[in-house]
Order: structure tokens, then sequence, then C-alpha cells
């Protein structure tokens, strides 16, 4: 086993850059394709992998070091000898070899192409691989324009997979990778770092390989000449004709109505599926609402671009549809079958060129100095972030570290930081010490969905910063529950199920136009008010997921009928967990109703920017003196919480009072 040199392969345009880590030590035995060292220029980091398996006897460069290319990098042991790099005398073979077929037989070349390129140079009956240069493009950016390439993401040899990011590029809303259409060898890159770009802007050039279907009588080893282009061009399938009108089209993220980095919670589709307009594909949960984006069309799902946990922002591809009523794309022209034995693509010499992903793909890199398994554009985001790899748990192949375990790790430590403030900053709280619980028997941790997550973070919140005041009172319903028994079979005939939520909400948003004191927000200033000169009332709707309070607009402009169909509606929409941002924003004030779940009263949380909440507990029949006698009554019971910056104890007494009147009597809602 022969000792070789390991060098620095082609690196573009830039001819000194710097080794910010060594990702092997001598006596490491590494595989093909492993990382050896990380190179960084002014404009990217890169890995350069190994062009062959062996052991590593030396290392000729240190961290620091400036180094350019055709530079020794290490020394490595090769264990399979025909994988060194071919001689200028094989080099000429090999052209020889694509010139004239008959001599394949006679002086085979060892080279370290790709096996479909070597079986076909060797093997003339075997599939030949015919390749072509395609043209890759910016996409549709969702009518943004000159669009800023902040990273590249491959380099000139890179060997590609389809979907594999190409570049990055930055508008003002959002930044998104561009995915290579193909898989392929990178032949150019035709932009930089800065460029400004557009749809259809050029961005690459891609060799993509494909194979011709074999010949149906093989041709004898020793005759390749036999293989006529008449029965290649026999063999080849003519394309099928395009019998349906299809077009493959992505389909993107939506307005998220101003939220990003949204995750994806739920994929409702999978590759192959036959969908509808409208069917929903994915679901995405922001710290407020979940929603699924339905489809713009009907089709096949050809690809998934997302995954369960991704972010994505308006304009991200979620997925690939063939979708149906267009016609589709022509298939890329292949080579004349004619010239088919002679338009195999050219061998090439596979060089140590440092390929996008290598360092991700090729699984655990055995360094003494590092054990961190991560690219170059993940190294880079690290170090921008000032994130220890180390620290970093992978979620990728093998344990590698993708962008988005950095991102994870960067919020898990600043939302683990602002949990231990938040106590500190509102009220001086300690921080309560976690406990071994299973020294006392069994347990069983339960991970919060996120939507509890970020309800116990708001509750939290608020408690500690409005100071709360909360007042109880009951109502006489004992006349609006009859009236409504005899509405009964009319709402049945309605499809509207009347409850005394309805009631409750009409009531509410006539207090608030007599007691405009409870319609307004504090400004973050503490030097004045915002009066809302509309009402819309939030209703908290309990869900498996948990709390969810969609807003009912314009409460007061609204009839009794009105407001039940959308409390209903709404309702519906939050356990299916369809409400979408706007059903969910915009509340002046909030009821929370136990219904007839229990108990005689409770203290409600007021929701801020809010100032006020309503707790409506379960009604019960009590003895009232009326008229010189007791008499069965339906009693309401309702706690009123307020933020006392805002309301004096006054105010909420008249409103108790007021909200009374109007439930004792339903027919004052009509005035």
């Amino acid at each position: 086993m022969a000792v070789e040199k390991i060098q620095v392969p082609d690196i573009g345009e830039d001819h000194e850059v710097e080794v910010i880590e060594i990702l092997v030590s001598p006596g490491d035995e590494v595989s093909e394709n492993d990382s050896l060292l990380v190179l960084e220029s002014d404009k990217a980091a890169m890995e350069i992998p190994s062009p062959k398996s062996g052991v590593i006897k030396e290392v000729l460069v240190k961290v620091g070091d400036q180094v350019s290319q055709g530079a020794d990098i290490v020394s490595i042991e090769s264990t399979a000898s025909t994988e060194s790099k071919p001689s200028a005398a094989a080099e000429e073979k090999v052209e020889k070899v694509k010139e004239e077929p008959k001599a394949v037989k006679e002086d085979p070349v060892k080279t370290p192409v790709k096996e479909e390129i070597t079986k076909t140079t060797t093997a003339p009956a075997s599939t030949p691989v015919v390749s072509s240069i395609q043209e890759v493009h910016v996409p549709d950016l969702g009518g943004d324009s000159d669009v800023e390439v902040i990273e590249i993401l491959v380099a000139v040899g890179d060997e590609i997979n389809k979907e594999d990011g190409l570049v990055t590029l930055e508008s003002d809303k959002a930044a998104m990778d561009v995915p290579s259409p193909a898989a392929g060898k990178v032949t150019a890159i035709k932009l930089k770092v800065g460029d400004k770009v557009n749809e259809g802007s050029l961005i690459l050039e891609l060799e993509t390989a494909a194979e011709a279907s074999a010949a149906p009588a093989p041709a004898k080893e020793e005759k390749p000449e036999a293989v006529s282009a008449s029965k290649v061009a026999a063999a080849k399938p003519a394309p099928a004709p395009v019998t349906g009108k299809t077009q493959l089209s992505e389909v993107k993220v939506p307005d998220l109505g101003g939220d990003s980095d949204v995750e994806v919670i739920e994929i409702l589709v999978a590759v192959g599926d036959a969908i509808k307009k409208e069917d929903g594909l994915v679901t995405l949960e922001s710290d407020k609402a979940a929603m699924d984006v339905p489809s713009p069309a009907s089709g096949t799902v050809k690809s998934i671009t997302v995954k369960i946990g991704d972010k994505v922002s308006e304009g991200s591809v979620i997925l690939e549809l063939e979708a149906e009523g267009e016609v589709a794309e022509a298939a890329p022209q292949q080579a004349p079958a004619a010239q088919a034995p002679a338009a195999v693509s050219e061998p090439v010499t596979e060089k140590a060129t440092p390929q996008a992903g290598a360092g991700l793909a090729s699984g655990q890199t055995k360094g003494a100095t590092t054990e961190v398994y991560a690219g170059p554009a993940v190294r880079k985001l690290a170090r921008e972030l000032g994130v220890e790899l180390s620290q970093v748990s992978g979620s990728g192949a093998k344990g590698r570290i993708v962008k988005e375990d950095v991102q994870d790790f960067v919020k898990s430590r600043m939302q683990g930081a602002s949990s231990v403030l938040a106590p500190a900053a509102g009220a001086g709280l300690p921080v309560i010490d976690d406990i071994d619980f299973s020294k006392f028997g069994d347990i069983e941790e339960v991970e919060l969905s996120k939507m509890h997550r970020v309800t116990a973070q708001n509750m939290t919140s608020n408690w500690l910063n409005v100071p709360h005041v909360t007042q109880f009172d009951e109502a006489d319903i004992t006349d609006l529950e009859d009236f409504r028994q005899e509405q009964k079979a009319l709402a049945e005939k309605k499809g509207i199920k009347l409850t005394p939520l309805p009631f409750i909400v009409k009531a509410c948003a006539r207090a608030l136009i007599e007691h405009p004191q409870f319609n307004v927000s504090l400004h973050s200033s503490g030097t004045k008010l915002i009066q809302k000169k509309y009402v819309h009332i939030g209703v908290a709707v309990a869900t498996p997921a948990g709390l969810m309070v969609p807003v009912i607009k314009n409460a007061d402009s609204k009839s009794i009928w009105q407001i039940a169909a959308e409390i209903a509606e709404l309702g519906e929409k939050a356990k299916s967990r369809k409400l979408t941002k706007d059903d969910m924003q915009g509340a002046c004030f909030t009821i929370s109703s136990l219904g007839n779940l229990g108990g005689s009263g409770f203290t409600p949380i007021v929701n801020a920017p809010e100032v006020a909440i309503l707790g409506v507990s379960r009604t019960t029949v009590k003895p009232v003196y009326i008229d010189g006698e007791f008499v069965p009554r339906k009693m309401l019971p309702y706690s009123l919480s307020y933020d006392h910056r805002a309301v004096n104890g006054v105010d909420g007494g008249l409103f108790c009072t007021y909200l009374g009147t109007l439930l004792d009597d339903i027919r004052l809602l009509a005035l």
C-alpha cells in the first residue's frame, strides 16, 4: 500500500484561504469523501473531502495556515491501490476509450470514475449514460425582485442530488434556499455572493446524466462494434405521448399575516397521493394558532420538501404538485440515438473537489481534534452565532448537525434565559428547583404542546404584570332561561344551538359601550390609554391542544342569532385547529365560561393588553326573597377581573351591576 499526499483541490477564484479546522489526526482511518479539514475564504467555508479510503499518516498543515490550490494537506496510506489518481498516460487512454470504443476490451482503464460510467466504457452491452448540460434558473420569487444572493452552497465539480440547496437568497421578508431540479454535477456557477437576481436569472450549469434502456440483445464483449446505432435507437423507448394536461408546480406557504419561522407540526399528504383543490397539505403552528395550508389545485403529490419540525415562512416551498388542467413541460431532449456509443459522457477523473454537504453525508469523521459532524454552511452559521458545536445535538443522518439544530439550540438557550429571568424581572421571585420525583415512585415525562407552553408563558406574564382585582356577583337569569327554552324549536329550525353564552356576549358588548373605561388598553409608556371605538369580544374555548380564544368582531351590532351561529362556527374551527390569525386578533374583552362544569366562582386572569375579563360559572337554583316570600330562581354567578391601573373599584362595581341588570331583563338588550 502506497503513501500518497492529498492536495488542496480547485478552490475557484480564491488564492490564499485559511485552515480553520483540522478534522483528522495521524492514525485515523478515513473513508472516501470523509472530511479532512475546513478552509475559509472571505466568502465561504468549505470542507475538503478525502478522495479515497485509507489511514492518515501525517497532517501537513495546521490551523491558521494559508493554503492555495495544490498545497499538500495530509499524507494517506491508501487501502486500495486501484483508487489512486490516474497518471497522464492513463488519462490519455481514457481519451482513447472515448474516441475508439473498440479498444475498451484490449486496453481497459482503471479510473476512480462513477460506477455507472466505468461500466459503460468497459462493457458496451451495458446501459449507456447520456449526459446533457442543464441551466438552472431562479424560480418564482412570489413577486420579489432584486433579491440578494447571501450564500452559495455548492462549488464547481460538486456532485449533487435533486432538491439539494444550491444558493441562498434573501429578500426583505425572508431567506430561501433554491433547490436543485435534478441530480448531477455542477460545471459552472454564474453568480456570486452579493449579486442581485430575479426570477429567471441563471444560477449555474448542471451536467445531468440519464440512462438509456439496454438493447434487447446485448452485444458480445469481444465485438463492441456490434452495438449499432439502429439497435440503440430501437432499444430506447420513444417518449410517451402526453395524454393528460398536467403541469408540475411548486406549492408554497401563503401569507401568514406577518408571522415567520412557523413550525410544521403535521404533514397531511404523502408522495403519490391524489388530492383535490382546498384539501389540507400541512398544518402549521405559530405562537397564536394552528392552520392547515390548502392545496391551490387538484393533482398528484410528486415530492414533499418539508418535514415535521421544519420552520417555514411565506413563500417557502411545501411540495411539488402535478396539477391537472395544464400541459406539462417537455422532457429534456436526449442525445441523438444514432451516436449512442460515442455519446457516452467523457470519463471524469474524480478530484478531491470540495463538495457541498460532503461533510454532512460522510458520516462520522474520525478525528482526534473534534467530535463535531457538520458541514461548512453549518459551521459558518455557528461561528456567526457564537455557538460551540460540540454542545449541539445533531438530528441529521449519523448524528450530523444541520442548520436547524444550531437555530433550535440558540432559541432554547434564549428561551431558557428568559424563563429564568422573567419571574425575577416581574416580582423578584426565585426559580423553583426541579425535583427527582422518580425517587418516590414511577413517573412519566410528557412534553407540553407548543400552544400549552405559549399559554403558560402568557398567563405568567399577565399575572406578574397586571395588578388584578376581582369582583363577584350573580344575575337572576330565570326569565332569560324561560325565553331561551321557548326559542328551542326555532333554534333547531335555524340549525343553531342557542345557549346562554350569546346572551352574555351581547350583554357584555352593551356594558362596554355604557362603561367605555373597560374598553381600553394601557400604553407601554404608562402615560396614556388607548380608547377603542369598536367592540370585539373574545370567547375562551377549551380544545385538546390547549386554550384558544377566537374573537367575535363587532358584537354590539350583531343579533343574538348571529352571535350564536358565530360562536358555534369559531368553536368548531378551534377544536379542529383551523382558526386563522385573524380569527384570534383584536379582542377588547374576554369571556371565560365554565358552563355546567361546576364551581360557584373563580378568578380569571386578565388577558393583557385587555384590561378586563369575565368568568362565568354554573347556574344554580336558589331561594330569592321577592315580594315578601322566597321563590326559587335560577342564579348565574360571575366574576369580573380587571387591571387596577386602568379601572377603579367603583367602575368595577358599576359594570357588574349593569351587566346583572341586562341579564335579569333581556328586553333591555333590544333597546
